[in-house]
């Protein structure tokens, strides 16, 4: 448990005191980063060691709570994304047409094609300062590679990077502290010995997830859904996204969650759409009610020939003043590879 508290310790967002979260609860965002917090077994140590899903919580945490940053007048300003829109005049896939084409797709695959551990993620997330004196919004883009081997060794890399601008600076959390770094610049790279797995496996333990929807919304519920499970879409997303930080599934997996999502209240197709790594894909799109804030959008990014997750896009459908940050501005942004 002190893990978790020296990462909670670590994701401090405001004080006590201060800010517009004094007295009212998390909203969903905040609350979804806590439960990939809590539910995480994974530390930092020494310097800046990835700890893949919690770290990534910590950065979601960020991205919601708002770090009360030092340096704050120092660092540049980083535009946030434009949100993705469906391409127009584009026919929307029904789910149920994607689910037909990944489990046409699991029927075909081999014992080789099943899920190996690990993730290939590009994430942009927006953090955000409350106050008078706050500085502007700001977006941190980053790649992660994390592999385990069959012997249990592994690596674990995070790269500075940014797609939408190439070559440009990238911004970079440094324990809080905000710099300009260039872009490809390597923030974090460990090798692990053979039998690590274990070690690092978190609460899954490095349990294969179930290719049956019933057996994996169970297995999302268990490791990533929290005291009350997972009730909502907007919680299934989020368990989704989780999953994917530890597993890259196979065609039977990626078949079982387009199962899930197709059966998931309040998901409708959007249409085609490009994604932030320049691939084609179908949208769906939720629009996030949970939580005091009720002022998100989730978009899911589904390649339409395999069904494979390629992305996720949560937005503010509202303004948010007390943070500087207009309806449209995207909070998080996740783009998967095999």
């Amino acid at each position: 448990m002190s893990d978790e508290l020296d990462l909670l310790r670590a994701a401090d967002p405001v004080r006590a005191d201060a800010g517009p979260w004094r007295d009212r609860p998390l909203d969903a965002r905040a609350e979804r980063g806590l439960n990939r917090l809590l539910h995480s077994r994974r530390t930092r140590q020494a310097g800046r060691r990835l700890a893949l899903r919690a770290e990534a919580a910590v950065l979601v945490l960020v991205a919601v709570l708002a770090f009360t940053l030092s340096d704050a007048g120092s660092r540049p300003a980083a535009a946030a994304p434009v949100a993705l829109a469906p391409h127009a005049g584009t026919r929307p896939v029904p789910l149920a047409d994607i689910v037909r084409r990944a489990e046409a797709r699991a029927r075909t695959a081999g014992t080789a094609d099943g899920p190996h551990r690990g993730s290939h993620l590009q994430s942009w997330y927006l953090s955000m300062e409350s106050g008078p004196d706050a500085a502007p919004p700001v977006t941190v883009p980053e790649e992660r590679i994390t592999r385990w081997n069959a012997d249990g060794s592994g690596s674990e890399l995070v790269v500075a990077t940014d797609p939408r601008h190439p070559g440009r600076p990238v911004i970079h959390d440094d324990d809080g502290h905000w710099r300009t770094v260039s872009y490809g610049k390597v923030l974090h790279r460990k090798t692990y010995p053979a039998g690590s797995e274990a070690r690092h496996s978190g609460p899954a333990g490095g349990t294969e997830p179930p290719t049956d929807p019933v057996a994996l919304r169970a297995h999302l519920a268990s490791l990533y859904g929290g005291v009350d499970g997972i009730r909502t879409t907007s919680q299934l997303l989020a368990a989704l996204s989780s999953y994917r930080q530890e597993w890259t599934p196979g065609p039977r997996e990626t078949a079982a969650i387009d199962r899930l999502l197709a059966a998931a209240e309040g998901l409708r197709p959007a249409g085609a759409v490009t994604d932030r790594l320049g691939r084609r894909g179908q949208a769906y799109v939720h629009e996030g009610l949970d939580g005091p804030s009720r002022a998100t959008r989730q978009m899911v990014i589904l390649d339409p020939r395999t069904g494979e997750l390629l992305g996720l896009e949560d937005t503010f459908t509202k303004d948010q003043p007390d943070f500087k940050v207009k309806a449209g501005a995207v909070v998080s942004y996740e783009a998967w590879m095999p």
